[in-house]
């Protein structure tokens, strides 16, 4: 019988392998990547033309002859030169990074899958939380599924989350109902005012998440999932901007929080941190009740939304 151990090992060198043969094809005149680029310019066009310029807020206009998008129009949604997206889908050996395929994908308004083969086809690894994570066994989702009524979640150092049981995605609003790549607890908290409604104690929250980060971050400088991450908070969160700024650094382990749930009102946790693979900082997050009144809002709370599993 493998343990978690054991099959968590064998995802990740299945994991580096498959990077691997992406960097490998990416090569110029490595074996396969000008079918790569070929099938690449394929799928884009494919999606550009499917999309409605009102899908995306542009007005149609009289004289219209493509259907879906104009090349022009996805680079300037996506904020990439109309050269650059043109030779792009023209199948020509040009290096696409991972931010700008992050940016085509939103704009094509890709689902999991259609991103997921995007990246595949780029050579790339995707950086945003919708990426899978092979460090997230079917083991370890059972764990999740056991810990109910107890939220609970699994993280890596970033913030993303990554995996979440039913009353964890209940916890601080509509967990389910955020599109995968914006599930990230730091973004959310700056940005989503019914998560931000639902912490006590906003400011200081950010402040020890944003000092926490600054401590990770200091093992991951040029990484493209999180320099992304970092514009995206940049450019979405002037508080945010504000508080990074103060380089403040903390490494905070358990704490007392409370939160202001939409459905059953105020629960008073024990947050702590379980380390699944500390070099990947991946983590699992309990947040277990600090009294018996949060413990029976906690269980309220649960059979509200069993149903949707």
């Amino acid at each position: 019988m493998t343990t978690i151990a054991q099959e968590t090992i064998a995802q990740e060198t299945i994991a580096q392998q498959q990077q691997e043969q992406s960097r490998e094809a990416q090569r110029p005149g490595g074996r396969g990547s000008e079918i790569r680029r070929h099938e690449l310019a394929v799928f884009l066009r494919s999606r550009r033309e499917r999309i409605t310029p009102e899908q995306v807020g542009l007005p149609r206009g009289r004289r219209r002859r493509t259907p879906g998008l104009r090349r022009e129009e996805v680079a300037q949604l996506s904020a990439v030169g109309v050269t650059w997206y043109t030779w792009l889908e023209q199948a020509r050996a040009i290096q696409v990074s991972e931010q700008v395929l992050d940016a085509l994908a939103r704009t094509l308004l890709l689902d999991p899958s259609e991103r997921a083969h995007l990246f595949q086809l780029a050579g790339a690894v995707d950086p945003t939380p919708a990426a899978s994570c092979p460090t997230i066994t079917p083991a370890l989702r059972e764990l999740l599924r056991a810990l109910d009524p107890i939220p609970a979640c699994i993280q890596n150092s970033r913030y993303d989350i990554q995996a979440y049981n039913r009353t964890y995605s209940r916890l601080m609003g509509d967990l389910d109902a955020v599109p995968p790549e914006d599930r990230n607890l730091l973004l959310l908290v700056c940005t989503n005012e019914e998560w931000r409604k639902s912490v006590v104690l906003l400011e200081e929250t950010l402040r020890v998440m944003a000092a926490k980060l600054r401590v990770q971050q200091a093992a991951h400088l040029g990484d493209p999932a999180w320099k992304l991450m970092l514009r995206r908070l940049r450019a979405e969160s002037p508080e945010f901007c504000e508080i990074w700024e103060r380089y403040e650094v903390i490494n905070v382990r358990g704490k007392t929080k409370q939160f202001r749930n939409p459905y059953v009102g105020l629960l008073t946790v024990d947050h702590t941190d379980l380390w699944l693979a500390p070099e990947l900082g991946t983590r699992l997050v309990t947040m277990v009740p600090s009294d018996e009144e949060t413990r029976e809002r906690m269980e309220k709370l649960y059979e509200m939304f069993a149903d949707g599993e």
